[in-house]
């Protein structure tokens, strides 16, 4: 009986058996990112506009520009202040997805880049004529020396350096604002509740105010706060909405 010839191993080499490794454990890795990325986007109420969304958006804007000349021209029609007070404290409640550029811009110069940014404006000329044309993006009022004391003390920060640095030291008020007298967080509050000679480079010093959305107080409507909605002049009643957001 003849002897059986014993087969050959089948022969891998090892470079292809690391190749082959290497690229199964890339699949894996590649499978586990790709699941998060869906559910990354998932949670972030990701979604895909239609063209038709676009064309609403772009009417929009362009609505609120017509607006915007509009509340202009208004202007002097009605009283815009009907207080004695000449400070104001501003907050930015409207988001940019039906905001003109133009609007936007105006926002910017007010420096309310952010939604539920506040910050301390002068009621002079300029501002008032600001605050007519984005008046459905903003809130604003008559703060008392409680919400200025309030909001510098929780919320305020300074900028030193193009850094924005907590207000936890007089000593960082007096560097920044020594030279104008300015030497203690008591001497911001006093300067600008009198709307001092130093105004502007105090609120000039100070970052807007990154205020806390309430719960209630804010529901998203554009309409005048005297007719029922959110946005336009609360007189004193912003301080109860600081109260809210500080």
């Amino acid at each position: 009986m003849a002897e059986e010839v014993p087969q050959p191993l089948n022969y891998i080499p090892e470079v292809i058996l690391k190749k082959r490794k290497n690229n199964e454990e890339w699949a894996i890795r590649r499978k586990l990112q790709l699941e998060q990325k869906f559910k990354r986007l998932k949670s972030d109420n990701f979604v895909i506009k239609k063209p038709e969304q676009f064309i609403r958006e772009y009417r929009d804007k362009e609505m609120d520009l017509v607006q915007m000349k509009q509340r202009g021209k208004n202007r002097s029609r009605r009283a815009f202040v009907t207080s004695d007070s000449r400070l104001l404290f501003v907050i930015r409640i409207g988001g940019k997805s039906d905001m003109h550029p133009r609007t936007r811009k105006l926002l910017y110069s007010l420096r309310l880049r952010k939604i539920f940014n506040g910050v301390f404006v002068k009621a002079d000329a300029r501002i008032l004529e600001i605050l007519q044309k984005v008046e459905p993006f903003v809130t604003y009022g008559y703060p008392n020396l409680k919400s200025i004391k309030d909001l510098i003390y929780k919320k305020g920060a300074g900028k030193i350096d193009n850094q924005r640095v907590p207000l936890t030291s007089n000593e960082v008020v007096e560097q920044a604002l020594g030279q104008n007298g300015i030497l203690c967080l008591e001497d911001v509050v006093t300067e600008i509740a009198n709307v001092g000679p130093h105004f502007k480079e105090v609120t000039s010093f100070l970052c807007p105010f990154a205020l806390t959305k309430p719960e209630k107080a804010l529901q998203g409507k554009k309409k005048r706060f005297l007719d029922g909605g959110d946005s336009g002049n609360r007189e004193d009643h912003i301080n109860e909405l600081v109260s809210k957001m500080n």
